[in-house]
């Protein structure tokens, strides 16, 4: 009984327990509506803003004071309460606390800004979320929200999130914009740094190179059924030998039946408008062909073997035609063509015949007259010493003040006498020499008489099966040929011995032709110096070091490298100094010591250099103009401007192989109407 009463005794505590919790909670519920309107008076104070333009402008101007919520100066927790009713009509109420607004939530206080100056708030989507999050189901709709009189009038239709996802985007925008100009720059760059690179690269010797339109220019795979084609024979070679090597007989007759029918098609076409009709047609079997060729031969290891096998052999190909092409350029510039062997041919034949060999030369005492101008030539080109002698004494004021010394070898003595002879400068005196009535020239004096005794210059030279021949290496092909030996050439090393009584004498090459007076050369003063000439150094260009061979401690220790080089061809020598310094010994000294050829390579500018190392003076670059013997894009007015322009190089304006364009300057004082020349088809 008793444990009965107690039990309800228990029961009724547990009741009054329950009905006095749901009174307190109702108590709490009202409280806190009750103090919802406080709240709202409080959020009056507070207006939400998202970071908008008229924010912006509002805070350069100092018209607003702007507070991010997790920032609030009284540091604050509020609560934000939003009441709606559900489906079954009940009144629910959700709170948040303002510490679980987003970032982007910002408050205005209105007392520090312009209170009539609208302004756009974010939504309380986030709000809602955060009461979503908390376990509370919450509703919210635009209508809903003003026909209840909410007390956010200012919020925006856009949530926070949008706001920032936009944000984000002109921000990822503006950086996009700005790597695409970073990058445009960079491109730009690198684009004028491959330009002038490419220019700097630019091979000018080649003749046809100086213009941009030849057809030499333009890229063979330009259009794409030919390039197509074109890539599809090399696959198809590829395939072949692999098929062969398999046994795939039929494959293998297929592709070489097809490779045929595309080649023949592409023939000599530079275009796709130069096809045949068929090539596409034929292109299209290829294709065929090659899917199944690669169907069943394709293997990724064999295939990049045999390209890297044929782009070896093609570059060893190539290797062998610029060595052929070398040489081909090579023969044509040191081959006589047939009109200059026949005109020298029937020169010496008449001077023997009509006795022009009994007569003697006249004005000797003007060959030895120190105050007259005298001219070297040495030469065995008739046709070239008479361009040289003809252009000079043209252009002369006094031209019975004028002689010229010229020497050739006994070959063509008789030829070029005999020209001069018949054919006389007007008042000017010409003297011509066989070099072998130099009796003191001789191998126990000449160092280069000498060395042409060795056995192993000889076998370099005249030797074509040797391992150094021409037939292994076109890098100096030019410096491999005999007549670099030639006493001819060497002679300028012994204008003393030459001339003895003479002060000063201007040499002049056969390759150059004379368009001003050169009297005033004569009346330079060289200031000590040996030799007159025009330096040809121009940057880096034509310096010691692209002459001598400076690995070379015999050249390095007693040269600079980056000395400026200049030219043989014009030049105006003072004998006097010349025989009080023995140029001719230190030419000795350094030819002796070249024998082996480590020093330099042939040919007498080399020797020059060093020979009248620290003894040139440099003359003005208008006296002396060269290049035009390899290069075809030099100044027009330099070369119109000159008083002399000079062939050096292979294409000299007497042969076939010459730049059109500078042959002009040339030809015009050939005597084209001689009758020699008649004879021999000599004509412009």
């Amino acid at each position: 009984m008793e444990t009965g009463e107690r039990r309800i005794s228990s029961s009724l505590c547990l009741q009054l327990i329950c009905i006095a919790l749901v009174v307190c909670h109702i108590d709490f519920v009202g409280a806190d509506a009750l103090d919802t309107s406080t709240i709202q008076r409080e959020f009056k104070e507070f207006r939400p803003l998202y970071d908008c333009e008229q924010c912006r402008l509002g805070k350069e101007e100092g018209n607003s004071s702007v507070t991010g919520v997790g920032n609030h100066p009284d540091e604050k927790d509020f609560d934000i309460v939003a009441t709606y009713s559900d489906a079954s009509g009940a009144v629910r109420i959700s709170r948040v606390k303002m510490r679980d607004l987003s970032a982007s939530w910002v408050w205005e206080n209105p007392m520090d800004g312009n209170l009539d100056q609208p302004q756009i708030s974010q939504a309380v989507e986030d709000s809602f979320q955060s009461g979503i999050r908390s376990g509370e189901n919450v509703e919210y709709s635009t209508d809903e929200h003003q026909e209840g009189g909410s007390p956010y009038p200012h919020m925006s239709l856009m949530s926070p999130v949008k706001l920032m996802r936009r944000k984000k985007r002109h921000e990822r925008r503006d950086l996009r914009t700005a790597q695409l100009i970073g990058q445009d720059k960079e491109t730009d760059n690198e684009m004028v740094a491959a330009a002038i690179e490419r220019s700097e690269g630019f091979d000018t010797t080649v003749k046809g190179k100086y213009s941009i339109w030849r057809r030499d220019f333009n890229s063979p795979n330009s259009d794409s059924t030919l390039k197509l084609m074109r890539d599809q024979l090399l696959m198809a070679k590829a395939y072949a030998n692999i098929a062969k090597s398999k046994n795939e007989t039929s494959l293998y007759d297929s592709l070489l039946k097809h490779s045929r029918e595309s080649q023949h098609t592409i023939g000599e076409a530079r275009s796709d408008a130069e096809l045949h009709p068929s090539a596409l047609d034929r292109a299209k079997a290829m294709g065929h062909v090659l899917s199944i060729a690669k169907d069943q031969l394709y293997d990724c290891a064999i295939v990049a073997r045999k390209f890297r096998a044929m782009l070896q052999s093609t570059e060893k190909n190539v290797n062998l035609l610029k060595e052929k092409n070398a040489f081909s350029i090579q023969l044509a510039a040191k081959t006589v063509p047939k009109p200059l062997h026949c005109l020298p041919l029937h020169l010496a034949t008449d001077y023997y015949l009509q006795g022009y060999h009994k007569k003697q030369d006249l004005d000797k005492e003007k060959r030895e007259d120190p105050s007259l101008y005298h001219y070297a030539i040495f030469s065995d080109n008739v046709l070239a010493t008479s361009v040289v002698v003809n252009s000079t004494v043209l252009h002369t004021k006094e031209p019975e003040k004028h002689v010229f010394h010229i020497v050739t070898d006994k070959l063509n003595f008789a030829a070029m006498r005999m020209w001069f002879l018949v054919n006389p400068p007007p008042k000017a005196t010409v003297h011509v020499e066989n070099i072998d009535d130099f009796k003191w020239l001789n191998s126990s004096y000449c160092s280069v008489l000498r060395q042409l005794e060795s056995v192993r210059i000889k076998e370099y030279y005249f030797k074509a099966n040797h391992p150094s021949s021409i037939s292994t290496g076109s890098d100096n092909l030019k410096y491999r040929n005999p007549k670099y030996l030639s006493m001819l050439n060497h002679l300028r090393f012994y204008l003393p011995e030459v001339y003895p009584k003479l002060d000063k004498i201007l040499f002049l090459d056969d390759d150059i032709v004379v368009q001003k007076d050169l009297t005033p050369l004569w009346s330079i003063d060289l200031g000590g110096m040996v030799n007159g000439a025009v330096e040809t150094c121009k940057h880096s260009f034509h310096r010691f070091d692209k002459y001598l061979n400076f690995s070379n401690p015999k050249i390095s220790e007693n040269f600079d490298q980056n000395a400026c080089g200049w030219a043989f061809g014009m030049n105006i020598f003072d004998l006097k100094e010349w025989k009080k310094r023995n140029i001719t010994g230190i030419y000795h000294h350094w030819q002796d010591m070249n024998e082996d050829r480590t020093l330099w390579k042939l040919g007498t500018l080399p020797p020059g250099l060093i020979t009248f190392y620290n003894l040139t003076y440099p003359l003005h670059r208008g006296w002396h103009v060269l290049g035009l013997g390899y290069d075809p894009a030099l100044n027009k007015t330099e070369i119109e401007n000159a008083a002399v322009i000079h062939y050096n190089g292979n294409y000299k304006p007497w042969l076939a192989l010459a730049v059109s364009k500078y042959r002009s300057y040339w030809s015009r004082y050939v005597m084209f109407d001689n009758p020699y020349l008649r004879l021999c088809d000599i004509s412009e």
